[in-house]
Parts: structure tokens; sequence; C-alpha cells
């Protein structure tokens, strides 16, 4: 590896290095060795060859010395001749074992990505919802992106780069020394000017990387929030284009300065080296030629050390740089293990069940829940805070009590916070309770099969979330063995078969990011779909109806008929005129059941019900209001 080569390198992991410091323990590098373990048959063989490529690299510079000697004394053309094809087989082994060496790191450091990635992406599906409406999502992508591969660096670069430095370093000292002590003395005096600059350059290239990251987040931020169809439109109604042009113009030309500022003081760093190492170079022929003058010294010898001060210094300067390499990849496993640490508060028993066969009960005994604390489902580095929220575990839900029948239509109600979407929450196991229970068909939700909830709840919310795909893959999230005739059915029951046969693409047509290219009532109209397609026994709607106009909300309201005919069914509204044909009506109040039962008995009551009931209809209740149908 030539010098300049060597310079750019120790720049980059200079300027790459995490900057964080924090001890490690020996836990850590157990979790490290557990990861590396199922690859160690490929490690032996890679620091094997490794050490190969090292010696071969100081075999060559000795045998070219040999040659130069043989001309100048001479010899016969057959030495010369040997001595080049011996140079050109150690090439060639160089070049095999190089190449065999690049398969080895790829395939060690792919297989390790795909290891942390599998065990991270696995680990996070795991975690409650708490854990997500509480994550940055960048945050968290980054640990699946950057975080891994920094890890993987530790073992197809670092480790790799650590052993044949020493080795190379170690042999061509040794080659060195034994071939003349004062020349390889004045390489040592020279070190610290190649050296030192590394050191004190690279830190400043690392602080430079850093500002342009945080300018480059800080613009990214802007481009995510502002290119999304809500943050396009916002723009659109209330900000002014050349205010965030203005905005966005100046933080590029941060990073346009940084970038050139960057660029100089590299370009400054390299050429300092290469200078340096031209002085070494030229000290190295001037002392070598006087001692070869003197007859004390031959000329190859003079030719093998200048061969070898190259492979002197380039390993030094390596390994000036290897601790922080080191300590950045352990940094990088560190935040990897930091998400891999969050326990998720839902698990699944060894030995859970499924939902008995049968017609399908609902049932909620003295729930008391509270949602759970930051530190329990959150990172600070997640949040991207300095310390986490200390709020939370207050309790939301007290001493619930609630009962619906198979086939029954159970409506909740109430103000805004009043527990409502948790109760919804606790059914499908989103959460689990503090105290009580949740029961379908009798059995405790926590003693159930994840697969045999999933199967047996189904839930619209009021978001109607759908994936940047297109209209197949989000109905085949619900079956994925379904056929075309089993989609169209469902986009039938939905009210939907026409306007997706209309589309260019129909069932491959792509929705967008969020379903943004359908409107509100498509898009819930197509979460519909899903859950019919799904076939759930137990059916909770979570105001699936609340942000649509007139218009939109009759066609929902006719697919959610289709939808709820013969389940069991929990219905969160907000429009209490939905509601009318619940079997059973519950108002909630500060997370406790204040109130049971019809749409007719809660008015004669004269109670919060008919409270909140006259304070929508003050005029009087609109005669086309739609109505769920069950």
């Amino acid at each position: 590896m030539s010098m300049e080569v060597t310079a750019w390198n120790s720049l980059y992991n200079a300027m790459h290095a995490q900057s964080d410091r924090r001890p490690f323990s020996r836990r850590t590098l157990r979790r490290i060795v557990a990861f590396a373990r199922p690859h160690r048959a490929d490690l032996v063989w890679f620091l094997v060859l490794s050490v190969a490529v090292a010696v071969l690299g100081v075999v060559t510079p000795l045998l070219a010395g040999r040659v130069v000697n043989a001309i100048i004394g001479q010899r016969p053309f057959a030495e010369v001749l040997r001595l080049a094809l011996i140079i050109a087989l150690v090439a060639v082994g160089v070049a095999a074992f190089g190449m065999v060496t690049r398969w080895l790191s790829a395939r060690i450091g792919e297989g390790l990505i795909l290891d942390l990635r599998r065990e991270v992406f696995d680990h996070v599906q795991r975690m409650p919802i708490a854990f997500f409406t509480r994550t940055r999502t960048g945050a968290l992508v980054s640990r699946l992106n950057n975080d891994v591969i920094g890890a993987q660096r530790a073992f197809s670069q670092t480790l790799s780069g650590v052993v044949t430095n020493i080795v190379a370093l170690i042999l061509t000292l040794v080659v060195m020394l034994s071939l003349s002590i004062p020349i390889t003395l004045l390489a040592l005096v020279l070190l610290p000017i190649f050296v030192i600059p590394a050191r004190r350059l690279g830190g400043r290239l690392a602080r430079l990387e850093r500002e342009g990251a945080n300018h480059n987040s800080v613009m990214s931020t802007q481009m995510t929030e502002r290119f999304s169809a809500p943050g396009a439109t916002l723009v659109k109604l209330f900000a002014r284009p050349e205010r965030e042009s203005s905005a966005f113009a100046d933080r590029a030309g941060r990073v346009r300065d940084i970038g050139v500022r960057t660029a100089m003081v590299q370009m400054t760093f390299v050429t300092a080296l290469t200078l340096v190492s031209a002085l070494a170079l030229a000290l190295v022929y001037g002392l070598g030629g006087f001692l070869s003058l003197q007859g004390t010294l031959d000329a190859g010898t003079v030719v093998s050390l200048a061969l070898l001060l190259t492979q002197l210094y380039a390993p030094l300067t390596a390994l000036a740089s290897a601790r922080v390499e080191v300590m950045s990849a352990l940094v990088s496993f560190e935040r990897v293990f930091e998400v891999l640490d969050l326990k998720p508060l839902i698990t699944e028993k060894p030995d859970a069940v499924t939902v008995p066969d049968g017609p399908v009960s609902v049932e909620f005994d003295a729930v008391h829940f509270g949602y759970p604390s930051a530190d329990k489902v959150s990172l600070a580095s997640l949040e991207e805070v300095a310390t986490l929220d200390t709020r939370g575990g207050e309790e939301v839900l007290h001493g619930l009590d609630l009962r619906i029948e198979p086939g029954q239509l159970v409506a909740l109600v109430g103000s805004s916070g009043a527990g409502k979407s948790t109760t919804a929450q606790l059914l499908p196991r989103l959460y689990d309770v503090d105290s009580g229970a949740v029961r379908l068909a009798g059995v405790d939700v926590r003693d159930l099969t994840a697969e045999s909830l999933r199967q047996t709840v189904g839930m619209v919310t009021q978001d109607g979330h759908l994936f940047h795909a297109s209209i197949r893959e989000n109905l085949l999230l619900a079956d994925e063995s379904a056929s075309d005739d089993q989609l169209w059915q469902a986009l039938r029951r939905a009210r939907l078969e026409r306007l997706i046969n209309d589309l260019p693409d129909g069932l491959d047509t792509i929705v967008g990011e969020r379903g943004y290219r359908l409107s509100g009532g498509e898009r819930q109209r197509l979460t519909i779909a899903r859950l019919l397609l799904a076939e759930p026994q137990v059916v909770i709607l979570d105001e699936a109806t609340a942000h649509l106009d007139a218009t939109s909300e009759a066609a929902v309201q006719a697919a959610l008929a289709d939808a709820l005919r013969g389940r069991t069914s929990l219905v969160i509204a907000h429009r209490l005129s939905t509601i009318h044909a619940a079997d059973q009506i519950i108002v909630l109040e500060e997370g406790r059941a204040v109130e049971r039962g019809t749409h007719t008995e809660l008015l004669a009551a004269g109670g919060r019900y008919a409270d909140l009931y006259r304070v929508q209809f003050a005029s009087g209740p609109p005669d086309d209001e739609p109505v769920v149908v069950a």
C-alpha cells in the first residue's frame, strides 16, 4: 500500500469514527464474540491469508534487491530470470490471496450485517406501540443501517487491518534492521513527522465531518417534512416558498463551505505526507548511496530498504488510528445492543393456546391500566433527547368491566381522553393490562398465541393507514394466500370494486405514502376491505368515520355494516348518531364506565350520554345521519 493511499485511509477513518466515549464491559465483548461465532471458520482463514499477504509484501523488496545485485554483479541471466519469475509468482500469490481475502471479508461482513439486521428488525417488531410513539423513526433506522455497518467493519476491516499491519510492521522492522541499522533508525526518527499530522488533522476533519453531517441532517429533515403530501400542503397554505427556499439554500451553502474546507485540509494533509515520504526516500537513497560507495552496503540492499520504507510507514500510520477504529466499532456494537436490550413488554407464553372454536365473546374483567413510562419502552438516544421523560405510568383505566356476547355490537362513547381508544388497544394486546384480565371466549388474551389473536381480532382505526405499495400488497397483509377473486370480492363488499377497476393498473396501482393518492373515504374503505379479507370473528372500529365528510361517511358506513354483520363488535364513536343500533352503549369518563344501556334507555335516563347527545344535536339530529347496522 502506498503512502498516499495510507494517508487517505487514515483520514477517512478519523473523519468517520464515532465520538462517543463509554466503558465497555466483558459482557459486550462476549456478545460480539457470540455474533462472530457462526463465522469463525471464515474468520480464521481470513486472518491466515491476511498474514500471508503481509509476509509476501516483505519478500518482494528483498527479491528486488537481489535482482539489482545480480545485474550489477554481472551474474548469469538465468539467475536474474529466476528471480524475476519468483517476483512474478509472489505477485500472483498476493493477487490470488487478495481476491480470496476480499471474498472472505465480504462474506463475513455481509453475513454479520444480515445477522444483526434480522436480530434488530425482529426485536423491534416485538416492541409495544408505546415504543414507536416515542422513538424517532430516523434514529431507529440509523441503528439498522449506520451502526450495523459500523459494527460489521470491526470484522471485515479493523480486525484484519490490525493483524496484517502488526505482522507487516514486525517483519519489516526485523528485515530492515538486519539490512542496515543506521537507515532503519533514520526512518524511525522521521516517523513522528508522518504520524502526528495524521492525528491532529484527522481530529479537525472529524469535526468538519460532524458539522457537515448535522447540516445535512437538518436539510434531510426539511426535505422529508416538506416533500410529504401533508407537509407540501401546509407550505402551500401557510408558509412562503421563498422563505423555505432561502432556509434550504442557507444550509446547503454551509455544507458547500464545509466541503471546500474539508477538501483543502485533506489535500494539505496528503500533500504533506507525500512530501515527507519523498524526503524519507531521498534520505534513504542518500545515506544508502554513501554507504554503498564506501563499500559497507551493496546497491541491492539500498533498493530493498527504499521499498521496505513504504511498508514501514504504512502500517505504523494505520496502527496509529487503529484505536479510533476499534473504539468506533465498539460504539456501533453498543448502540445496536442498546436496542436489543430493550425488553418487549408483550411476550407470548411458551404454553400459549389458540382461541377456542365457536362463537367468541369479549370480556374486560376489573381492568386497571396505565401507559408504561419512557424508561420501560424507550431510549434517550432513540428519542434524541438528553434524558428520558420521567412522566408516565399513571393509571388510565380504573377497574373497567365490560362484556360483549357473541354477535353483539357494543359502543364506547365519552369525552376525549376518557379511555376509549385505550380500551380498544387492550383487546388485540397492543398493551397488557396492569391488573384484571381481558378475555376472548373466556381465555385471557395473555394466554393466547399471537397468531391466533391476529386471526380472531380485526381493527380499523381512524387514520386508515396504508403502506407505499400496491392495492394488492396492502390487501394481502390480511391473507397472503388470497386469490384475486377473493381480493375483488372484499373490494366489492367494501364498495370499492368500481373505483379500483377503473384505475389503469387496477390491483397493482400504487397508493402512495400513507395512501395519500386515495381520498380519506377511499382509504378507509380499503382498510375495511382488508378487514373483510381477514374475516375476523371480533371487530374493533376506533372512530373509523371521525374525519370523513357526509358522503364519504355514508359509503364507509355501508361497508362497515357488511363488516360488522354477525361479528362480535366493539365500536368507538365520536358521532353519537352512528351508534343508535348498538346492543349496548357504555359511557366512559376518566377511565370508568359511568353509564350503560341502549340509546333509548340512556336518553331517557338523562345522564352523561344525554348531555353528550344534546351538545352534538342542539338544533335537532339530522334525519339523513348514517347509522351502523349490526
